[in-house]
């Protein structure tokens, strides 16, 4: 496989409670090259010579940096307007991508819940449409590009390319999140086919579907013990998207049920098409059931190593 950078988003170190420079020690002892900061609260402050000691910490050890935000669509309900507005806020992070080094600002509008209010997921695209259209200047002087997530099922592929074609590719991108997508009932193989050509950067998360009375189950896993193909997705990733990051976002206790058998449950996805279900439920098919998990367990420094490893082997 062509060599790739192998990345880290920090997130996965949350439980830790480690400094930036702590988690810049972790992933430069364990072949990390881009550690990605998805978070503002990860790298521990937006302060000017906070941010340029982590950057020199960075350098030091060969890591480049990559740094986002979480919704800047204001009426999402994980936005947090207590940090400004959502043009605010991004231009802070716009600011201190520069900073570091960082050639683009990694955020996301909402999650699944956001699809059951009213007008959508749509109303949702249209106002960080707005959002967006008013930072493209601040964001196209910095030289940095925005990468939109498809995080946490709120949005579909195709959503999430018609929202960066309407925006301007010139300035906005996609965050690839492999894991997300079982979340939006998605095959990640086909994600990653509608998204490619929008690529800034990723979140690699192995996950395993599998049938069940209610519909579909989903559970995100340590890379290499799901069911979606993983290393296959790595190798196209690779392929499809030259240069960009192959970034581990290690999440592995957490389950969520599909009930898709319910007519209300397709109120939310009443523009899925049915060949695009159909080859999520074809992962389901070949998934077998699996015990459930404590959500309030967190991901320990040796769940992260280990699949590190496997997918340095991968690349």
């Amino acid at each position: 496989m062509t060599t790739a950078r192998l990345g880290l988003d920090t997130y996965s170190l949350r439980s830790q409670n480690w400094t930036a420079f702590q988690q810049l020690d972790f992933c430069a002892s364990h072949g990390v090259r881009v550690a990605h900061f998805s978070e503002p609260r990860l790298i521990g402050s937006l302060e000017r010579r906070h941010l340029e000691a982590v950057r020199a910490y960075a350098d030091a050890r060969g890591v480049a940096l990559e740094i986002g935000m979480l919704s800047f669509c204001p009426s999402s309900g994980i936005f947090d307007p207590s940090q400004g507005t959502a043009e605010e806020q991004l231009a802070r992070v716009i600011d201190a991508a520069v900073i570091v080094g960082s050639p683009l600002v990694r955020c996301v509008v909402g999650n699944a819940f956001d699809r059951r209010t009213a007008g959508g997921i749509a109303a949702h695209i249209d106002t960080a449409l707005a959002v967006l259209r008013r930072v493209r200047s601040r964001a196209t002087d910095a030289g940095i590009k925005i990468a939109v997530e498809n995080h946490s099922g709120d949005m579909q592929a195709r959503e999430l390319k018609m929202l960066v074609e309407t925006a301007g590719t010139d300035y906005v991108g996609v965050c690839i999140d492999s894991g997300n997508a079982s979340w939006a009932i998605e095959d990640p193989h086909l994600t990653l086919e509608t998204l490619a050509p929008y690529v800034l950067t990723s979140h690699m998360r192995d996950s395993a579907v599998w049938n069940s009375a209610e519909g579909a189950v989903a559970q995100w896993t340590r890379m290499g013990e799901g069911n979606v193909d993983i290393a296959r997705y790595i190798k196209t990733y690779v392929e499809k998207c030259p240069g960009r990051a192959v970034s581990l976002e290690l999440i592995m206790h957490r389950q969520r049920v599909f009930d898709y058998r319910d007519p209300e449950f397709w109120t939310a996805y009443r523009d899925t098409p049915a060949w695009e279900f159909s080859r999520f439920l074809a992962r389901a098919d070949r998934g077998e059931p699996r015990p459930p998990v404590d959500p309030n367990c967190s991901e320990n420094v040796e769940d992260v190593a280990l699949s590190l490893q496997r997918v340095a082997a991968m690349l």
